[in-house]
């Protein structure tokens, strides 16, 4: 009670400045709070589709795709849910580090978190397209090596990736740094004592640029393979649709981990390279928040681009299409019709159909 009360005394008595900072605290807990509640039903509604389809599917290679793609999904409701939480208590806190953590212990979880949720994603994208890609130019290979104990084998793997490489400052004695707007905890930026603390977000954004070069590889070769057996007309098969609905959820996740993870991992390399300022904490901020819309976006990816969506989209354009060229066809013929009559009105009696009135008196 005293610590809201002060709070609220503080920025009542002070001038407009303080004013200003209390507004845009509000409004930072108020975006926080948005984004972790929208994200935790995003990614529960994606789970609950392909928690649905996996139990439903028949088919080896796409229950291999559903697992990874629920283990993405999984990972990114947790980030939310953990990531969000820990937001939420540092503004509860008045962001007052060396009263809640003088021992650095929350600072060093929330980094590690912000590494894990943030690489995981990317891995496992990767993960999904070199499986995709190895399932649609390899087939024989995918179905006979690359069976569900080892699929498992490399999800967990691919965790424990993430997982070194979050806990990896910690156990190099160079712990996870409080950032100027003092609400998050990152490497340490913008003062590094050596070449360590250089050399570890360099790390950091070099594996999740891999992982979004090895994405963009394996999506673009698996879909020009499926495109190539399209034209030669060589897949009539039934198992053809399933490898359509999986790439384009590939290319969904990879577009949307590029935009929103691209520019926090160039930025940290940038960082990482040169002489930092003011204005460079501010834009790692303002990067840091775009990466977060990947765990809002991601489980979108799976609930707009099913099969059955997709079919209704593909179903309602050609309809669209058809009813615009329709009428684009009727107002040519009255337009032609109108500039014939006036050379010949016979001619447009003759060409045009007569109506129902006319008919019956003939008759």
């Amino acid at each position: 009670m005293s610590a809201n009360g002060s709070t609220e005394s503080g920025c009542r008595s002070e001038v407009k400045p303080s004013n200003s900072i209390c507004s845009q605290k509000e409004l930072s807990v108020t975006a926080s709070v948005i984004s972790m509640t929208v994200g935790i039903v995003s990614n529960s509604l994606a789970l609950f589709i392909l928690v649905k389809s996996y139990n439903r599917i028949r088919i080896k290679s796409k229950a291999s795709f559903l697992l990874f793609a629920s283990s993405l999904v999984i990972t990114d409701l947790l980030g939310h849910l953990i990531n969000g939480s820990l937001v939420l208590f540092v503004y509860s806190s008045q962001k007052k580090w060396e009263t809640f953590d003088p021992h650095r212990i929350v600072c060093s979880v929330f980094g590690m978190c912000m590494v894990f949720f943030g690489l995981s994603p990317l891995f496992l994208g990767s993960v999904m397209a070199v499986e995709r890609c190895i399932g649609v130019t390899r087939p024989i290979f995918h179905s006979t090596m690359l069976v569900s104990r080892h699929m498992k084998r490399l999800l967990g793997l691919t965790w424990l990736l993430a997982a070194l490489v979050a806990v990896l400052p910690v156990l190099l004695w160079r712990p996870y740094k409080v950032q100027s707007s003092r609400s998050w905890c990152f490497f340490p930026m913008e003062q590094p004592k050596d070449w360590l603390d250089v050399l570890l977000p360099l790390l950091f954004s070099m594996l999740g640029l891999l992982a979004l070069l090895l994405s963009i590889v394996c999506n673009t070769l698996t879909s020009c393979v499926l495109l190539q057996a399209r034209l030669r007309r060589k897949h009539h098969c039934r198992g053809t649709s399933y490898h359509i609905e999986m790439i384009w959820q590939l290319l969904g996740i990879m577009l949307v981990s590029c935009v929103c993870w691209g520019p926090l991992l160039i930025h940290v390399i940038i960082l990482s390279t040169r002489a930092r300022d003011e204005s460079t904490s501010f834009s790692l901020l303002t990067v840091v928040r775009m990466a977060t819309w990947n765990q809002i976006l991601d489980p979108w990816v799976y609930i707009l681009l099913r099969k059955a969506v997709l079919r209704k989209i593909f179903l309602l354009c050609p309809s669209c299409w058809d009813s615009k060229s329709h009428n684009l066809h009727r107002w040519q013929r009255s337009m032609l019709c109108s500039s014939v009559e006036k050379n010949n009105p016979s001619d447009c009696l003759g060409r045009m159909p007569l109506p129902d009135a006319a008919i019956k008196s003939i008759t």
